[in-house]
């Protein structure tokens, strides 16, 4: 058997042109928060999870789950636009 094996490294990104971070806040309270929800298995049960301890924690002020059409797909530009003009922080995340 060889050792030879090819591999992917999916951190290596492509030739795309690098995007800067946003800024981070310090914390969240008093906050609108967005959660994009990949639609993946129990992604939103997860989100509905994660904006309760967001709310009752972190005094987050309110919490927008938003759903991608589908997983294998990124979110629409108008779908992350609307989130944008919503939001004051944003987070991503899959399911199982």
């Amino acid at each position: 058997m060889t050792s030879d094996l090819g591999f992917i490294d999916p951190t290596a990104g492509g030739a795309r042109a690098k995007i800067a971070l946003a800024p981070r806040p310090m914390d969240l309270a008093g906050k609108v928060v967005g959660l994009l929800d990949n639609t993946k298995e129990q992604a939103d049960i997860i989100f509905e999870t994660v904006a309760e301890l967001l709310r009752s924690r972190y005094g987050v002020a309110k919490v927008v789950i938003r759903r991608k059409e589908a997983f294998s797909r990124p979110a629409s530009e108008a779908l992350l636009n609307e989130m944008a003009k919503e939001v004051e922080v944003a987070a991503a995340a899959l399911g199982g």
